[in-house]
């Protein structure tokens, strides 16, 4: 048997089951819960219209309307994984739009009303860079006394070129101070990266591992592009297809593992892609692979170039 990477075990790259299975004894499965918030580049408080590529209804379960109270779409996301599974445990995931988005009060509400449930071991809150504050950070580190807490923050991009033309309405410099604030309160910070943004080289993705490998982030979640329907993004691909360069499957695995290459072996990889619903997807298709698949195929082509997360790592 292979010896085992700096991670504690033989994968090339620093998995997220793993971690949850170290850190929880077995699977734990998220419930998505949608409060209904909006986001400041949506309602006119820094912009209108949200980022160019975005329809949060390709990753929000059916059950998961604002009309619903927290409670209820907890329980109604528990029970459906409970038939199969009894013993599984859950944490409650404010997933859609930037769910701090609020006053402090009015999120404490909330989120100890998701934790009210004997199941849910903690909370995985969604959120943009410049919509916490410290005031919101110490709620949630007095909640991080007793349950898992994670802030996953929408970085998207290290360029602040790249953050204007998708119309983000935040800078590189709101995501660092949002990481150091969480830091230094001891919760973990998950960061969202997409591959392939409008104007971005070869280059500037691989640089993107280098400096979020200096912060303090405990996990990451990258996205290749992806081209909606009834987005910005897809308007603009409609008049000119070269306005983004989108990957096919084999390219992007291939960026993918340079890019773990640089990447600190610290960082906790919970996923690669993105999968939207076919119904909503313009481009790329890659013929239907799912995750998973993309998961294999990343992890041979990893093991025939004899590589691993942090190869190429230089702190």
């Amino acid at each position: 048997m292979a010896e085992p990477f700096v991670w504690g075990h033989t994968r090339r790259f620093n998995d997220y089951p793993t971690y949850i299975k170290k850190q929880f004894g077995g699977r734990i499965q998220k419930i998505s819960v949608n409060v209904g918030f909006s986001c400041p580049n949506r309602d006119g408080t820094k912009g209108v219209g949200g980022c160019i590529y975005c329809d949060n209804s390709t990753f929000k379960p059916g059950y998961c309307e604002p009309e619903i109270s927290v409670r209820k779409q907890i329980q109604t996301g528990v029970s459906f994984f409970e038939q199969k599974y009894p013993d599984m445990l859950f944490m409650a995931y404010f997933q859609s739009y930037t769910n701090t988005y609020a006053p402090v009060n009015e999120l404490r509400t909330m989120y100890l009303e998701a934790l009210d449930h004997p199941k849910i071991m903690g909370l995985i809150v969604g959120t943009r860079p410049d919509c916490i504050n410290p005031a919101i950070l110490d709620m949630l580190k007095e909640i991080s006394a007793n349950k898992h807490v994670t802030i996953e923050l929408g970085l998207e991009s290290t360029l602040d070129k790249t953050l204007q033309i998708i119309n983000r309405c935040h800078t590189w410099s709101d995501s660092v101070q949002a990481i150091t604030w969480c830091n230094q309160r001891g919760i973990k910070v998950g960061a969202h990266l997409i591959l392939g943004l409008p104007g971005e080289t070869h280059e500037m993705m691989l640089a993107h591992a280098k400096l979020i490998s200096e912060l303090p982030i405990h996990s990451l979640k990258l996205h290749q592009l992806q081209v909606i329907k009834n987005t910005q993004l897809a308007a603009f691909y409609k008049s000119d297809p070269n306005y983004v360069r989108l990957f096919d499957a084999d390219e992007y695995i291939q960026l993918v593992i340079e890019f773990l290459e640089y990447l600190n072996p610290k960082i906790v990889i919970e996923r690669f892609v993105s999968v939207s619903p076919i119904e909503k997807l313009i481009a790329p298709k890659w013929n239907q692979l799912k995750n998973f698949e993309i998961v294999a195929k990343v992890e041979k082509a990893m093991e025939a170039k004899n590589t691993w997360q942090g190869r190429l790592y230089e702190p």
